[in-house]
């Protein structure tokens, strides 16, 4: 697991907000009161925490759709760039409703991506019609993931011990649920889509504020919600900078594996403490994972002992993440 340091953390933070942001990835609209219990502090001091750092941390709780169930297609995206183009280009592709981060790397020469188009026309839009025709993009490579290892709905700080087991336990929320067997995985149905919105904005937003929202009476909100997050057609992401924290670096793995030693070695990346994403991919590097770091010669570390003796490995591309320009929302909020 991954160790925090206290005397590590930001100045001003410590091992409550720590403890915090980790309730908050294993139950995003968790009451404050029930955090706080579990916790052993007062309500108005994790509703304090909770403000502090969203206007120091970008801390934000959103509603993310999830492709996988639905057999969607998802890609990473790497854009080799004319230097002074890639800042404008990334930022263009941030505000697109169908990325879902973007990142400045390789010197800020290059833009990387998630894209998880809505549909079949968006996808070949943005790959064959929009970013072909885009100046100054230089080279295109596009990975469609094939299998998700780690991320989506786990949370990289489920990896970090910020919490005890008994606090965890008592703050996991209820688990997702998989659709029965020879039935079709939940779709958002079109009245759905005013609830799933108002979650995109604000994953904590009261049941009162998504009725206003919606327009629908409270009990059929809450029945709905369950209903969604239950079917894993959305799940509540929890977005911020995790410099708080004391993790300064982060990388992008191109991992050339041996075919049949991939499902081997993806789950064991899904298991490293540094690994915030791990996917299966099409392309010459057949892994793609982003690793999170303290600093440089804590990556450097990782690389050479844990992820270089991994067998199957046969080759490995770094690449340091410069700028992140979208993580979940564009622009980041600064409250």
């Amino acid at each position: 697991m991954v160790e925090f340091d206290i005397a590590q953390l930001a100045d001003g933070f410590d091992r409550l907000d720590a403890k915090l942001l980790h309730a908050l990835e294993l139950d995003a609209r968790a009451p404050f009161s029930r955090i706080a219990a579990v916790l052993g502090v007062s309500d108005q001091t994790i509703a304090r925490r909770y403000r502090r750092l969203r206007s120091r941390a970008g801390l934000r709780v959103v509603a993310v759709r999830d492709l996988d169930p639905l057999g969607r297609s998802q890609w990473t995206l790497r854009l080799r760039c004319a230097p002074e183009a890639a800042p404008a280009i990334a930022a263009a592709l941030a505000r697109r409703p169908d990325t879902a981060w973007v990142e400045l790397t390789s010197g800020g020469t290059e833009v990387v991506l998630h894209a998880k188009p809505r549909s079949r026309g968006d996808e070949q839009d943005l790959l064959l019609g929009r970013l072909p025709r885009t100046p100054r993009i230089v080279e295109i490579r596009a990975h469609q993931v094939l299998h998700r290892f780690y991320g989506g709905p786990s949370g990289w700080l489920r990896k970090s011990g910020a919490l005890s087991e008994a606090e965890a336990a008592a703050l996991t929320g209820p688990a997702r649920s998989d659709p029965p067997s020879g039935t079709r995985p939940w779709r958002i149905a079109a009245e759905d889509e005013p609830l799933v919105r108002a979650l995109e904005e604000d994953g904590r937003a009261s049941h009162a504020e998504l009725q206003r929202a919606t327009g629908r009476p409270e009990a059929s909100v809450k029945r709905r919600l369950a209903a969604l997050l239950g079917s894993g057609a959305i799940y509540l992401d929890v977005e911020y900078d995790p410099e708080v924290l004391g993790y300064h670096a982060a990388f992008l793995l191109g991992i050339t594996v041996r075919p049949s030693a991939l499902d081997e070695v993806g789950r064991a990346l899904a298991e490293h403490p540094e690994i915030a994403h791990a996917v299966a991919t099409t392309g010459p590097s057949n892994l793609m994972a982003t690793a999170v770091t303290r600093d440089t010669a804590d990556f450097y570390r990782y690389l050479s002992t844990r992820l270089g003796t991994l067998k199957g490995v046969q080759h490995v591309e770094t690449a340091p993440f410069m700028s992140r320009v979208k993580q979940l929302t564009y622009p980041r909020p600064r409250r």
